[in-house]
């Protein structure tokens, strides 16, 4: 184990997987009715993470689907969970049942996004498998610790902040969704 690969990998991971710049975005869906559990979030998000860093490819092609393609689907899921919070419609419907949006959008694509995937890819040219797994677990207990203390991070904040960051971050997650179409819609078409 390298500590300084460890720090690497948590902040290259940290930033794209922007747990922080979720809070309107789990707040916004809390406050639409919709259920979800911080544990099962967090440990569905690290299966996901590793099922794909040691068998994504592989995965994506037995579906025959590729990296890019996958991108642009996830994509589309951030443009609807976008224009949500920028024009305060409700386009998820509260689902029924314990689970809720546990798995998507909060999951999938929100902390194990298409991004955060390719990029947990990626770090294998650079970084050693242990460093980054390691790396990718203290990101995952800080998602955990974000979801389980969002009220009191509502309270904190306060409500006129977090209507205020809610249309922000809406426009972020456009951007990135815009992002990761643009990055990927232009290698499938060129692939057709």
């Amino acid at each position: 184990m390298d500590f300084k690969e460890i720090i690497g990998a948590f902040l290259v991971l940290f930033a794209i997987i922007d747990i922080t710049g979720s809070i309107p975005i789990f707040l916004s869906l809390k406050h639409s009715g919709n259920k979800f559990h911080p544990f099962y979030a967090a440990i569905i998000s690290l299966g996901i993470f590793v099922a794909f860093f040691f068998l994504g490819d592989a995965a994506l092609h037995l579906f025959g689907v590729d990296i890019q393609s996958f991108a642009v689907a996830g994509s589309i899921v951030l443009f609807i969970m976008a224009f949500e919070m920028i024009l305060g419609v409700e386009i998820f419907k509260t689902e029924s049942g314990a689970g809720g949006s546990t798995v998507v959008p909060i999951a999938f694509p929100l902390i194990a996004g298409p991004g955060a995937l390719t990029t947990i890819i990626s770090l294998r040219a650079e970084y050693a498998d242990i460093n980054i797994l390691t790396a990718l677990m203290a990101n995952i207990v800080l998602d955990y610790i974000v979801l389980r203390y969002i009220d009191k991070l509502e309270k904190l904040l306060g409500a006129t902040l977090i209507s205020i960051l809610r249309k922000f971050f809406g426009v972020i997650l456009l951007a990135i969704g815009v992002k990761l179409l643009s990055t990927n819609l232009g290698g499938i078409i060129q692939n057709l």
